[in-house]
Parts: structure tokens; C-alpha cells; sequence
């Protein structure tokens, strides 16, 4: 007996989906998790400032690239939300009039949480890597760690590793270093404290 076709996701399934969650398509198949949590967007907003300066806006820094957070990627059948992406000026020279962004980014990064560890490890740095994107971070809060791939002959590589005490120095990012530590503000017993009013 033949088997029966499983029913490809639509753009209508990822607009049903509560404005609460994260919507995508993998490889045909709605996936949804929720928002990001405190950790974890404290982490995608630390490390967007900590570029945004040097690096979008040249000061400081080389300027150039154009970075997005949780842009709405359509990479052929695939619809997948990373939590940063980065263009270079020439491959997005103007600002994009839609929601959906067709061109693949330059570099992706993902703030690994319990909730997205198998789709950022799994089948979202497949598709990755199918689109030609060159560079995948995956930051890790909880563990304190930023995995800097590099995609060479069609396949990931590993170059470099940061842990906590240690500077981020990894392409395409890397004119501008900057404290891993930095992006953990819970971890910080020296922060300082806002004043009571």
C-alpha cells in the first residue's frame, strides 16, 4: 500500500500561529517555539549593540555590514527566523520594502535555548550551509560559550570556540574584538545596580 503525501506547510500555517511564538518551515514542516527567553534575548540584544556600533555604523570600527534581528528568511522552500543576521552593504544596498528578505545573509547568529537547541544544531545549519550563508555563531548563555562556524566546500567547520573570560575575535566579525563575557549580564556580580527612586 502506497503511502500518503504528507501535506507541505503553507505561509498560511505560519500566519495562524500566535504572535507569541516563533513560526517557521523546516524542510516542509511548521515548526513553532516560543519567544525568546529573558537569557536569551538579553544575549541577541548585547550582541547587536555590541556590533551595531563598530560594524553598522562605523564608529569606532570598519562599518559596513547591515544587520537585522529575527528577519524573516524565505531561503527557497525554507522560512527560518534566525535571532541576528548580517548582510554586507554591497549584497543589501537598500532597505528592504517587505517583511520577507529572499537574500541570504553574509553570516547568521543563533542564541541557543532549551527550546531551539535541535533546530539551530539540526536541520536550521543544514539549511544554512544549502543557502551559501559562509558564517554560523551559535551562543550558547547558559553554557557561556559562542561556536564560530565557517562554511568551506559545502560543509561547516569549527574553527574557533569561545568560552567565558575569553575575547570574540571570529570572522566576518572580527576588526573589532570584544569580552564573550560581556553578553551574560545575570552572571555579573559587579553590575551595577540601577538607583531607587
Amino acid at each position: 500500500m502506497a503511502e500518503a503525501a504528507v501535506r507541505q506547510a503553507s505561509y498560511a500555517d505560519l500566519e495562524a500561529v500566535s504572535e507569541h511564538r516563533v513560526a517557521e518551515i523546516i524542510d516542509g514542516v511548521p515548526e513553532t517555539h516560543p519567544r525568546p527567553r529573558p537569557r536569551q534575548g538579553i544575549a541577541a540584544a548585547r550582541l547587536s549593540g555590541e556590533l551595531n556600533r563598530p560594524f553598522a555604523r562605523g564608529r569606532d570600527g570598519p562599518g559596513g555590514p547591515v544587520f537585522f534581528i529575527e528577519p524573516e528568511l524565505h531561503l527557497g522552500s525554507q522560512v527560518v527566523v534566525p535571532d541576528l543576521a548580517v548582510w554586507r552593504r554591497a549584497r543589501m544596498p537598500t532597505d528592504p520594502q517587505d517583511t520577507v528578505i529572499e537574500n541570504a545573509p553574509d553570516m547568521v547568529c543563533e542564541i541557543v535555548s532549551p527550546s531551539t537547541t535541535r533546530l539551530d544544531r539540526g536541520p536550521k545549519r543544514r539549511i544554512y550551509g544549502d543557502a551559501g550563508i559562509g558564517h554560523l555563531w551559535l551562543l550558547g548563555p547558559a553554557a557561556g560559550v559562542l561556536e564560530g562556524f565557517g562554511l568551506a566546500d559545502g560543509r561547516w567547520v569549527l574553527p574557533a570556540t569561545i568560552q567565558r573570560g575569553e575575547t570574540v575575535e571570529l570572522p566576518p566579525i572580527d576588526a573589532v574584538p570584544f569580552p564573550l563575557d560581556d553578553h551574560f549580564p545575570f552572571d555579573d556580580p559587579a553590575a551595577p545596580a540601577l538607583p531607587e527612586t
